[in-house]
């Protein structure tokens, strides 16, 4: 990997051994229930605007390039290399072998550098753990060097910060440094799965998965705080994963080996199998707040950040698919938190609807942390994943969409969000409910169910769902003030006209129509 240094080397230590070593380092601490706590400020969330892709012939044709994807020379991406290479070897390391990807077929081996002990044992939970006989002739496909500790120089490097995120798909190499915070080694490898896959017919898509009893597989699209990992940690179904997955011809298969679940306001009685975790001995608690004298940790605490994490192995979810594999699937749920208090708990969606929601990837973001703020801010993010696609979106929606129609597959808008009002006037959608609407839909109960429809964007609503209030699933009768509603959802509605503009010439007519109708 380039590196020379007169350190130790670590290679693949377990869990036990590597708690020892962070707590050496002094890296973090391990709390009074087993897990260990690691603090990544001033970062404690990604840096999408220091993510570059290198410039390179086999690939530069096919980058979707703008916001999202900035491009970088190859010239500045081997000199910050060559500068990253040099400050990791005096250092001493840690490196970690893993897998991305359960199904062999498409099976990506890489290999991570790390100077910290946490981050390898994070690398760890997140990804597939090969076994013990095949770590001897291990060879990866794409390495990770990360120096969380150095800073580029703009000027010299070529970046915009100190901060850096770089993929070079020639070199088959990430760069990350000047941020601690462990996304970023997670959702990196996502980035390169999801250029890979699709070049090898396979669909890769940012949601959840589980599977039923029957063999009926679901999955679970939505942003960051939609609920993917919530509400696919169900009880009554097995997880298959919760954040990445590829769907082939064969079905779905999970990219990773764990799971990175939010924890704010965490509850045993509300999420008792993801609470569960932050008890255990291997979960990594990141940014969360942790009492010096005790170890005892806050999970309602927002001291350090909003946005506190666990990282955990998915084994410790007791309901999990250990393969990591299913077929294909019989639903698809896309989750949105509607702040705006517009959309329907739940709507079942023609194919063309399902495009249309795929494209526009909406949710809206609460001005909770921000001070002065007030309104609902709305979030557009192509196919509920858009910081994380090389590719146009209309790749993954036309192979979505091709895969939809294949296997009859019926689609749901599940709206995790506000009711009776905006944020700030109405409430939020109870997680009881929305568990109870999505088992009904996933279950069948709701197919022969008549429905409504909606005015505001024509999704068909069901009358009833067993075990859910008739007058909740009418988002306008939930409001005290009905013209309140009617301005509201104009509003809303040409937000969604506004962001869909940038797809009208991709999509058929008929995926254009599909969208508001007020």
């Amino acid at each position: 990997m380039g590196i020379s240094t007169e350190q130790r080397v670590h290679r693949n230590l377990t869990p036990t051994q590597l708690y020892e070593h962070a707590l050496r380092r002094g890296e973090g601490v391990v709390t009074s229930a087993g897990p260990f706590s690691a603090v990544t400020s001033p970062h404690t969330g990604r840096s999408p605007n220091d993510k570059f892709l290198v410039q390179e012939p086999d690939s530069t044709g096919q980058i979707w390039w703008g916001k999202v994807n900035q491009p970088i020379a190859p010239e500045k991406f081997a000199r910050l290399k060559a500068d990253v290479e040099a400050h990791l070897s005096g250092q001493e390391l840690f490196v970690r072998d893993v897998y991305a990807g359960a199904d062999p077929a498409f099976r990506l081996p890489i290999r991570f550098m790390t100077p910290n002990a946490w981050h390898a044992l994070f690398v760890y939970n997140m990804f597939l753990r090969p076994a013990d006989g095949a770590l001897s002739s291990f060879e990866p496909e794409f390495e990770v060097l990360h120096a969380p500790e150095f800073h580029a120089d703009p000027a010299i490097h070529g970046t915009k910060s100190g901060t850096f995120i770089i993929v070079s798909f020639a070199q088959r190499t990430i760069l990350i440094g000047g941020t601690r915070y462990a996304g970023e080694l997670k959702k990196s490898i996502f980035s390169v799965l999801n250029y890979l896959m699709p070049l090898q017919g396979v669909l890769s898509m940012h949601c959840s998965a589980n599977v039923g009893k029957q063999g009926d597989c679901a999955l679970f699209f939505g942003l960051s705080g939609t609920g993917k990992t919530t509400l696919s940690a169900d009880p009554e179904r097995r997880l298959i994963g919760d954040d990445e997955h590829g769907w082939s011809e064969e079905g779905v298969f999970n990219f990773e080996g764990g799971c990175y679940a939010k924890v704010i306001k965490l509850s045993r009685e509300g999420e008792p199998e993801i609470f569960a975790t932050t008890e255990m001995f291997g979960t990594v608690l990141e940014n969360v707040d942790v009492n010096p004298e005790t170890g005892a940790v806050d999970l309602n605490s927002q001291r350090i950040t909003e946005n506190t994490r666990a990282s955990y192995p998915i084994h410790y979810i007791p309901n999990h698919v250990p393969e990591g594999m299913a077929g294909h699937p019989a639903h698809v749920v896309f989750l949105t938190c509607d702040a705006f208090g517009v959309m329907p708990p739940i709507a079942k969606l023609t194919p063309e609807q399902a495009m249309y929601h795929f494209l526009s990837g909406y949710t809206a973001k609460v001005a909770g942390t921000e001070r002065g703020v007030t309104e609902p801010k709305e979030t557009f993010s192509a196919c509920f994943g858009a910081p994380f696609l090389p590719l146009h979106p209309s790749v993954y929606a036309k192979m979505l969409g091709e895969r939809i129609a294949g296997h009859d597959v019926q689609c749901w808008l599940v709206n995790t969000g506000w009711t009776g009002g905006p944020y700030g006037v109405g409430h939020r959608m109870d997680l009881k409910s929305t568990r109870a609407m999505i088992r009904a839909s996933l279950a069948g109960e709701l197919d022969k169910v008549p429905t409504r429809r909606e005015p505001v964007f024509g999704l068909q609503v069901p009358k009833h769902v067993p075990g859910v209030s008739d007058s909740l699933l009418d988002p306008r009768n939930t409001w005290k003030d009905h013209a309140a509603y009617d301005d509201q959802a104009n509003k809303l509605t040409a937000l969604f006209r506004k962001n869909f503009e940038q797809f009208a010439e991709l999509v058929p007519v008929s995926v254009r129509e599909a969208g508001p109708k007020t």
